[in-house]
């Protein structure tokens, strides 16, 4: 059995040689140099940067409902429509308030056709008592008269002012921009201001809030930074590729949640494109400040050991040596250490993983693609 099989090893063999010789002859060339990518140390401004979740909140909700009796006879807008502050989304029948403003109206001309009478007696009384041809009975009596009807007349104005008040409440009207949401009730139905009913609402989108929490060991940050100039919040929603829509922090809670140990801050956003939506899951950063000679390398050239983080770098004669750094934290990917590293050396990249101390290694003529994380 044995050598039946042994042609067949010996083929196998000699194929495996043939594939490791290409290998074997770029090592010789290479004169048993590991390849390598290298990424150069960079020391410069990098923001200080707070990662959070958010959820998009409405900075204003308003449920609309009718301030008057009445049977909706049109509705002017559809569900989801985008309105205008004051444009018309519903009318009530008002023919009912219409009428008692007529009869209010020819009631306070009859009022002051009166006041203009009384007013005329109260004058010549006046007179004729300075002649002694009337009584100071009468002459007061003629004054009074006068007020009276000058009191119908304010009343029966009053009246007309509410009276028209409702009617101009028949017609409901956007009290802010915003878009509509569901409208259970359409054309024919009756409401009563009793009942208070909601009829729809009006919900803000521009602008617009993202409201996150942050833990409590970043807030002498974000007060130090709101004591200068409000900082900088880009946000963007969970699966957009698109650039961070970005805004600036209005807010921030006057205490910290105990039970979670973070305190709550909102930012304000320009949303006139609707790319935020209420109650929309976001990816928040916030930058509290620029640290401006901060120690940056290429976020996968950070490795861990034993006795911590270390990077390796390519020295001028082409041996990789190990330096022992702090990982600060991850900025995009780029990661933010300390450490004695000087600008402009070269931290091995890819390939990190297949050298030690003293190794010789060569850059190659081109770079892989990065990843963005620190292992």
């Amino acid at each position: 059995m044995t050598r039946r099989y042994l042609p067949c090893l010996r083929r196998l063999a000699f194929l495996t040689l043939l594939a490791l010789l290409p290998a074997g002859l770029a090592w010789s060339q290479q004169g048993g140099s590991v390849p390598v990518t290298t990424d150069p140390v960079q020391v410069g401004p990098v923001p200080v940067e707070i990662l959070a979740n958010g959820i998009v909140a409405s900075e204003s909700v308003i449920t609309i409902r009718t301030r008057v009796d009445g049977q909706i006879e049109r509705v002017h807008v559809t569900e989801g429509q985008m309105v205008r502050r004051g444009q018309p989304l519903f009318t009530l029948d008002s023919r009912q308030a219409q009428a008692l403003l007529a009869q209010q109206e020819a009631q306070l001309a009859s009022n002051r056709a009166q006041e203009s009478r009384t007013q005329a007696d109260a004058k010549r009384y006046q007179s004729l008592r300075g002649e002694s041809f009337a009584s100071q009975q009468r002459f007061e009596q003629a004054q009074a008269d006068a007020l009276a009807a000058a009191a119908n007349a304010r009343a029966t104005e009053a009246l007309i002012q509410q009276t028209r008040l409702g009617i101009e409440y028949a017609t409901i009207v956007a009290e802010i921009d915003g878009r509509l949401g569901a409208i259970p009730l359409r054309a024919g139905n009756f409401v009563r201001q009793a009942e208070n009913t909601a009829i729809t609402t009006l919900t803000q989108m521009d602008p617009i809030l993202v409201q996150f929490a942050i833990p409590e060991r970043w807030l002498p940050e974000v007060r130090a930074a709101m004591g200068r100039q409000p900082p900088r919040v880009a946000v963007r929603p969970e699966g957009d590729t698109d650039a961070p829509a970005e805004g600036a922090l209005v807010f921030v809670d006057s205490a910290v949640d105990t039970t979670t140990g973070t305190i709550l801050l909102k930012a304000r956003f320009d949303n006139g494109d609707f790319r935020l939506w209420p109650g929309q899951y976001v990816q928040v950063k916030i930058a509290p400040r620029i640290e401006p000679n901060a120690i940056t390398v290429a976020g996968p050239a950070v490795q861990t050991g034993q006795a911590g983080r270390f990077v390796f770098v390519l020295a001028p004669d082409n041996t990789a040596r190990r330096r022992e750094v702090t990982l600060v934290r991850v900025a995009g990917d780029r990661a933010v250490v300390t450490g004695e590293l000087q600008p402009g050396e070269k931290v091995i990249v890819d390939g990190a993983q297949r050298v030690t101390e003293g190794t010789r290694a060569v850059e190659r003529s081109t770079s892989p693609q990065r990843v963005s994380s620190v292992q």
